[in-house]
């Protein structure tokens, strides 16, 4: 079994969602597909709290750009048979729970900082729903499974972090011992082990995802979809000549995403590295590309 992961633009659209289909369903190992946002959605949302906040009515026009943008790709990529239901549930996640939600924050000004959070928590949440739904919908025989049920969080000091012994029993009764081929699975999103709100990984935290998963698993790889062919020896858009790293040590890639390497999340090294699981960056839109494998 092998996980693979895809950011918001590989999934952010038409061309690069049906690049995603092929690749998934030309691999015929056991799978779990981890999926971010489509590509800017969690800021489009992450705005339209602020403007709710600030009495500004714009969100609502911006949260049907969204929804339409959904709609859009679910006509043009999810296999028929699917695609209605898989609308309706977009709509329903857009004008039942996120209007409600954005209504909360325009009328509501005196909400405290901790509940203001917590909705923001919740509203931002729903870009990795909406996308799995989609994705979901669209490779065939694809089993959607919910994240926060099994990636919990805790707060210490202050402060989230993964709670690994929560997550690391919850993700063997999910998935150890199951049949099921190919699954999809939100990146980024989990839910407190306390109160059962839902929370995330931070930014980026898809990868991480991809990577408490594999190493929970003892999957034979974690695939890491972007839009770059792999780790590079200098930025690109500064140096024409530079080329990929075809391989690494885990060592390196930490140090490389530390001193802001943006090609991977830094957190989603150590699991993977403490399991000897070697992770695959790969190019979306150049699927042929070797990449890079850090091991």
């Amino acid at each position: 079994m092998k996980v693979l992961k895809f950011g918001g633009t590989s999934v952010g659209s038409v061309e690069s969602l049906l690049n995603v289909k092929k690749i998934v369903e030309s691999c015929t190992e056991q799978m779990i597909v981890a999926v971010s946002a489509l590509g800017g959605v969690t800021n489009q949302l992450l705005a339209m709290c602020d403007m709710a906040e600030a009495h500004d009515a714009a969100w609502e026009q911006t949260l049907e750009q969204v929804k339409q943008r959904h709609l859009d790709i679910i006509d043009a990529v999810c296999i028929d048979g699917t695609k209605e239901q898989c609308r309706q549930v977009i709509e329903q996640f857009i004008d039942g729970n996120l209007r409600s939600y954005y209504g909360m924050l325009m009328v509501n000004q005196d909400l405290e900082d901790v509940v203001r959070s917590q909705v923001r928590d919740a509203i931002v949440a729903h870009g990795e729903i909406m996308s799995s739904a989609i994705v979901s919908c669209m490779i065939e025989n694809a089993i959607p499974h919910f994240s926060p049920r099994f990636i919990k969080t805790r707060d210490i000091e202050g402060q989230r972090r993964l709670d690994w012994e929560a997550t690391e029993e919850l993700v063997k009764v999910e998935f150890e011992g199951s049949e099921e081929q190919r699954v999809v699975v939100q990146g980024f999103i989990a839910e407190d082990v306390e109160t059962g709100l839902k929370t995330n990984l931070g930014r980026g935290g898809s990868d991480y995802t991809g990577a408490i998963l594999a190493a929970i698993l003892n999957a034979s790889c974690l695939e890491i979809w972007t839009d770059v062919d792999g780790f590079m020896t200098a930025d690109p858009r500064k140096d024409p000549n530079a080329t990929v790293i075809p391989e690494m040590t885990y060592e390196l890639a930490q140090e490389m995403c530390d001193a802001g390497a943006k090609v991977i999340y830094p957190p989603t090294i150590a699991p993977v590295a403490g399991k000897g699981i070697p992770v695959w960056v790969k190019n979306t839109f150049n699927p042929t590309a070797p990449g890079t494998v850090i091991k």
